[in-house]
């Protein structure tokens, strides 16, 4: 259909009657899967719709199935992003008593924290944007789409999300997405249900310590003192709680060095983008605003677009003192004035003389980060250069203005940024010119870096998902190098929890 169309009820009631051969007084209908095909000029809307009998009733029952909790079958949980989460909820499923510490604050205190960083460029390393409640994904953005389609059950997972009050688009829409304004709300009817339903939640809680006897897990430190003990412990701590990589390291348990992708965050107007997009076309009530995938070969590495952000925001993602590090979030609507991607590099281990130190990829993101933190004054501020300066390597004279609250300093980015990265940047920039006419333009500026796009750090676990030197210890999702955005995460929760509850059977 086209866009008018597939905003139009009656003639979708009138093209199913003509498809199926029925009155149209006979059924009703509601959206099944819904995408967007701008390829050609002529932008059309691939549509599938549910059709029942206009007696019968859609099923809306939940798909969330409490349990009563048997308070003696306990699973820790360290973190509340959306591994923690929906493991937290899987296990009440299943009749177990998920208890979560979470080292940072609820989202409504977490707010202060982001406007002390955002306004005056103050980093609490407990409360930011990557740690407290509901994790990375609660203030940058709420993407729900993933690859991800052999690891566990999606749809499950969205459907969950729309129990806690996501709107049933989430469903529908090829690449759903809720928006940082709202996923909050969902985030907190999350938390206070685990609650109800005999399940703990423990904010500002730090595991200092993991306690293990004769090759098995036995307990948490919290906070430096206190003492829990635990037979099966969960571990969703996200991609950035370096001291967690530290703790298995002091205590020789197996970690490997993973691949990861560093770059820029680039920002363009978001007139631009729909105008490429959409042939001239712009976003409008029948159009959302446009976004963009893009990923070249560069010397043999992938350069990719990572987290792109319609109508959406560049945020500081710092949880550190001495470090910048720029992310992206949208609203719910998308609906300001500029739209923003990371545009990333492959690191590989091999790139550094020692690829078997399980640190060196994370040495080498600290390096670049602390880089930025020097480049940008030693504030929060980040480097930043227009987009064609960069690819002629030329400081930028004046800078467009960002969404970026704390501020840009003007620099060449090719001085700041390691040589591998900034070479394959500048020649993938200009392919992307060539693939999206316009996309190449000085009106475009780049923030330095974007460099938290997973895991640096990998830890391993067996077919049993345990850590091959602790049992009863599950390493889980982006943290530990298993999955890479929120569903991808909810879902290996949710696994992690089955195999507990299997081995537990076993």
């Amino acid at each position: 259909m086209t866009p008018e169309q597939a905003k139009d009820d009656t003639y979708i009631q009138k093209r199913i009657a003509k498809e199926l051969r029925v009155d149209e007084q006979e059924f009703k209908f509601r959206w099944r899967k819904r995408s967007i095909d701008a390829r050609k000029k002529a932008i059309k809307i691939n549509s599938f719709f549910e059709v029942i009998g206009k007696n019968d009733a859609f099923d809306e029952n939940p798909s969330f199935k409490p349990q009563p909790v048997d308070p003696s079958k306990q699973i820790a949980i360290i973190g509340a992003g959306p591994a923690g989460l929906f493991a937290a909820l899987q296990a009440i499923e299943l009749g177990w008593k998920p208890i979560i510490f979470e080292r940072g604050k609820d989202v409504r205190a977490r707010r202060r924290d982001l406007a002390a960083l955002n306004k005056e460029g103050i980093v609490n390393p407990e409360s930011n944007y990557c740690f407290g409640e509901g994790g990375a994904g609660t203030y940058s953005d709420g993407k729900l789409y993933t690859r991800s389609k052999k690891r566990g059950d999606v749809h499950k997972a969205l459907e969950w999300f729309v129990d806690f009050g996501a709107t049933r688009d989430i469903l529908v829409d090829a690449h759903p997405h809720i928006g940082t304004n709202v996923l909050p709300k969902i985030i907190v009817a999350m938390r206070e249900r685990i609650r109800e339903c005999g399940g703990e939640v423990h904010f500002e809680s730090k595991v200092t310590q993991f306690l293990s006897e004769s090759g098995r897990i036995t307990g948490l430190e919290i906070n430096n003192s206190e003492i829990k003990n635990f037979d099966h412990v969960i571990v969703a701590t996200g991609h950035s709680a370096r001291d967690i990589f530290q703790l298995f390291r002091d205590k020789n348990w197996e970690l490997k060095a993973k691949p990861f992708a560093l770059g820029v965050r680039i920002e363009h107007t978001q007139e631009l983008i729909n105008k490429i997009q959409y042939h001239g076309r712009q976003s409008d009530d029948f159009l959302p605003p446009a976004s963009y995938s893009l990923v070249t070969q560069v010397e043999g590495r992938g350069v990719y677009s990572f987290c792109m952000c319609p109508g959406g925001i560049v945020a500081p993602c710092a949880t550190e003192p001495g470090e910048v590090v720029t992310n992206g979030w949208s609203p719910s609507k998308r609906n300001n004035p500029t739209s923003n991607s990371g545009i990333v590099v492959e690191i590989h281990p091999e790139d550094f003389e020692n690829p078997e130190d399980p640190f060196a990829c994370l040495d080498f993101q600290k390096s670049v980060e602390k880089a930025c933190w020097e480049a940008g004054g030693k504030t929060q501020k980040v480097p930043a250069q227009r987009m064609v300066d960069f690819v002629d390597g030329k400081k930028s004279e004046s800078l467009p203005n960002s969404s970026y609250q704390p501020g840009l300093v003007s620099v060449d980015l090719n001085e700041v940024l390691p040589d591998l990265v900034a070479r394959r940047l500048r020649k993938a920039f200009e392919d992307f010119g060539r693939k999206l006419n316009g996309y190449l333009t000085n009106e475009a500026v780049l923030h330095a870096p974007e460099s938290r796009t997973s895991s640096p750090v990998q830890i391993p676990r067996g077919e049993n998902l345990q850590h091959p030197d602790v049992a009863g210890l599950y390493p889980c999702a982006e943290g530990a190098g298993y999955a890479g955005g929120i569903i991808s995460a909810a879902i290996d929760g949710m696994k992690c929890v089955k195999a507990i509850v299997s081995e537990d059977a076993d």
